[in-house]
């Protein structure tokens, strides 16, 4: 992910040794898990880049941070219902079905209609 990174400049490419290995610095590495917080907080990468930004301005407002929070938990709340509703229809359908050797099936009947 790093080399990706490094790809679509979200975070610069570090100098390299004389081996040709990478030389991180300290704030590269701070930077790096910085990334890594935010990509398991469910950030896609556009804002990761916009809250690098701001984590980098020290004039930012914090309003601006908790908005891109409150936003990306509410996305999250969204995907959540959808998800759990797409549980519940299975588990019904899965009831549903006798689960023997008969070929009728309302999952597939649901899949086909």
């Amino acid at each position: 992910m790093i080399r990706h990174y490094e790809k679509i400049a979200l975070i610069p490419a570090p100098p390299r040794r004389d081996s040709g290995y990478r030389d991180y610095s300290d704030a590269d590495v701070a930077r790096l898990r910085f990334v890594a917080h935010a990509r398991d907080l469910g950030f896609p990468i556009e804002e990761i880049r916009a809250l690098l930004g701001l984590w980098l301005d020290k004039s930012r407002s914090s309003a601006d941070v908790k908005a891109l929070a409150a936003a990306r938990a509410a996305e999250l709340g969204r995907k959540a219902k959808a998800l759990e509703q797409m549980r519940a229809t299975l588990l019904d359908l899965a009831a549903k079905c006798h689960g023997d050797e008969r070929p009728d099936c309302p999952i597939i009947e649901q899949l086909a209609g």
